[in-house]
């Protein structure tokens, strides 16, 4: 699948070398996007409301071939993006352009009939519809990124090689590089559908890789659809978990919110969490013995659901939601093993549920090498023993940009595939 990428001049400030496009990719000519003076943070500007812009963008489809076909297009995106009552005011607004086309006891040169339609298309506003994206699923679309860093670091970039790589509901992208000194850029793909999740990572090269990202926001173009994916978290050697990728799960942002409430809307959790994606509470909100079970109880229901129903394997961007997002397993399954523990200061400074699964592999390998002992375990013990140690061998040794928050969530995961969660 061809994917091009767009630098904007926020990145064309902060450094001039070219990021290299993998093969089978094509860079496009440079936009003028740009931050705003004196500012580290990126700025997220409107699209224009425009009854033209829209056209422009249905007739820029391929896809399409047919006047009766644009005609529908245009209807169904104006329809996502609430607009089609507004579109139909501008465009019935010409008279003499009505005159010209419609009898004159034509519905459309009836000012009450007219006024009344156009009141009923308005109630339409109160339902959110993707029309437009679920049709079109072959379709182009450009799609604009915009990173804001910590405010608490001086650094608004890293020297690293970055990349992000977008999933949805009908789709995901290869890695994306993320233009070298840029904060905001723009690429075009295949229709992904509603986005769900995002990863954002780097090579961890160069004098300064370390990166404090806040947040990610992700803008389809042409539907106007705006994705806020919360990170808060180090991506680098020797800090953090040491990680040098993340998982983001992301959340459909209301149209209503602008980009500068955007900016505030999207505040940093706390610098130290223990999910990829969600903020760890502070001790006095930890979740109770009742409502961790609770949580538990929903969070593996929800997925039976899916999967008993699943068909298709567009469901696949959910089954991460259920798994990796807030409240889902991991995060569940994360507040069962940290509530309780009596002391953190056989963990270092910051506890991480990753550090006390390589001790229980250490002691279940002495245990199983200790095979004259009062301690041999059952063989069918050790077999889960075994698979065990195995698993965590695994992840440690192939996983190099995980972390150990992302160490854990892929523990999960995999046993949760290979229905190893009971026995382990």
């Amino acid at each position: 699948m061809a994917l091009e990428t767009d630098l904007s001049p926020s990145s064309q400030r902060h450094g001039r070398e070219g990021h290299k496009l993998p093969e089978g990719r094509s860079q496009i000519s440079s936009s003028p996007a740009s931050l705003p003076p004196n500012s580290e943070q990126p700025n997220l500007r409107p699209l224009p409301v425009s009854l033209t812009a829209d056209m422009r963008n249905v007739q820029a489809m391929t896809d399409i071939k047919t006047h009766i076909g644009y005609a529908r297009a245009w209807v169904r995106l104006s329809l996502e993006k609430k607009l089609l009552s507004r579109h139909l005011r501008t465009l019935l607004s010409d008279s003499a352009l009505l005159r010209s086309q419609y009898k004159r006891y034509a519905f459309l040169r009836c000012e009450d009939e007219k006024e009344q339609f156009l009141y009923h298309l308005l109630t339409l506003n109160a339902v959110d519809y993707f029309c437009f994206t679920n049709t079109y699923t072959g379709t182009k679309l450009p799609y604009r990124v915009v990173i804001f860093p910590s405010r608490k670091t001086s650094a608004a970039t890293t020297s690293a090689n970055s990349w992000v790589a977008v999933s949805g509901t009908l789709g995901e992208t290869s890695p994306v590089p993320i233009p070298r000194g840029a904060l905001e850029f723009l690429f075009r793909h295949k229709n992904l559908g509603i986005l769900t999740t995002l990863r954002i990572g780097h090579d961890n090269s160069g004098p300064s890789p370390k990166w404090m990202v806040e947040h990610v926001v992700v803008r389809n173009e042409v539907t106007g659809h705006t994705y806020k994916f919360p990170c808060g978290r180090w991506l680098g050697r020797g800090i953090d978990d040491d990680s040098t990728e993340r998982l983001l799960v992301g959340e459909l942002v209301p149209r209503d919110v602008d980009s500068d409430e955007l900016v505030e809307t999207c505040r940093t959790p706390p610098p130290r969490c223990h999910s990829p994606s969600v903020p760890r509470r502070s001790q006095d909100a930890r979740p109770s013995l009742a409502e961790i079970q609770h949580m538990l109880g929903d969070a593996v229901n929800s997925i039976v659901k899916l999967l008993y129903h699943r068909k298709h394997d567009k469901e696949r961007s959910t089954l991460t939601l259920l798994l990796c997002g807030e409240t889902g397993l991991v995060y569940c399954l994360e507040q069962a093993f940290l509530t309780g523990f009596k002391s953190t200061r056989l963990f270092g400074r910051n506890l991480y549920l990753w550090d006390y699964f390589l001790r229980a592999k250490e002691q279940f390998e002495a245990t199983l090498l200790d095979s004259d002992g009062d301690m041999t375990p059952h063989p069918s013990e050790k077999q889960i023993l075994h698979c065990y140690c195995n698993l965590v061998n695994q992840i440690g040794s192939t996983s190099h940009t995980l972390g150990k928050d992302g160490k854990f969530q892929l523990f999960v995961c995999l046993c949760a595939r290979w229905v190893l969660l009971p026995p382990l």
